[in-house]
């Protein structure tokens, strides 16, 4: 982190200097006390965060982690916005990024989960922000940039998650699968990178353990009764492709997929049984 978030951090301010759309665009952070000095000049610093994962379980000992949900409500202290974008703190930017996003929203999207590039982790320098703009990369299964209407903060699920630990993309992305009307699931674009190839991190920790427990409790079985097979990735794929690749994605599950497929099915055979009592009522 000592080397990607300045570049993570100049990667943000290039893009909102590229952008050429009439949009606003405000760079906002929240933060610990203690971590105010190394914010750069060109954010909006908004009030710091209160309370920590260790507040929220006291089992826990050492790394001061913020909650996901303490993080994205203060959204609200920034200027007047349409949409909110989170991303991780390792998160770099294309010059194009706001454009793209803005032309997704103006086609009608209101929630967009972003995969990340995965690049050498060899960059090491603001200077060599080109040369990670014109390496392409390797693609990413997981979630962590996430664009979504603002009112529909009050209405997730997010627990206690915290940041820095797996599934707190997880949280977010089947938040936004689930409330969003037209949400847009790119997995393969150009358009953020991460420094380093890694994939999955280590899970034994008490801390991956703590939001393992938080998504699967408290999150995933309130959001259950609204989610919908056709909001979520590979939708409009055959159903053999469809069910490896949810199969083999991370940051997806098998019996959700299997519950979800269940449901499509069950509402399509009452969907075709209603349409032939009509033509038959119509004899």
């Amino acid at each position: 982190m000592f080397y990607a978030q300045p570049i993570t951090f100049e990667s943000m301010l290039r893009a909102k200097a590229y952008t050429k759309q009439a949009v606003l665009i405000d760079l906002c952070t929240t933060q610990y006390d203690e971590d105010r000095a190394v914010i750069p000049e060109g954010f909006k610093v908004l009030s710091n965060l209160q309370q920590s994962v260790l507040d929220a379980n006291q089992k826990l000992q050492g790394r001061k982690l913020p909650l996901i949900a303490d993080i994205i409500q203060k959204a609200s202290e920034g200027a007047p916005a349409e949409y909110i974008i989170y991303t991780n703190a390792d998160i770099g930017l294309m010059p194009y990024f706001y454009d793209f996003v803005s032309d997704k929203i103006n086609e009608g999207y209101d929630a967009l989960i972003i995969n990340r590039r995965r690049l050498n982790s060899s960059y090491q320098s603001v200077d060599q922000l080109p040369e990670i703009y014109a390496d392409m990369g390797l693609s990413h299964p997981g979630f962590d940039c996430f664009v979504f209407r603002q009112d529909l903060i009050d209405k997730m699920i997010l627990g206690d998650i915290c940041v820095g630990i797996s599934f707190i993309g997880v949280a977010l992305a089947h938040n936004l699968f689930t409330l969003a009307e037209k949400p847009l699931y790119l997995d393969d674009q150009h358009l953020t990178f991460h420094l380093g190839t890694q994939v999955l991190v280590p899970r034994k920790n008490a801390f991956y353990t703590h939001n393992h427990k938080e998504f699967f409790e408290k999150v995933l079985p309130q959001l259950k009764p609204a989610m919908h097979l056709e909001k979520f990735p590979y939708a409009l794929l055959p159903w053999p492709k469809r069910m490896l690749k949810w199969i083999l994605n991370p940051s997806l599950f098998t019996r959700n997929y299997l519950e979800l497929e269940g449901q499509s099915f069950l509402q399509k055979c009452k969907t075709r049984l209603d349409e032939i009592r009509w033509r038959i009522l119509q004899k």
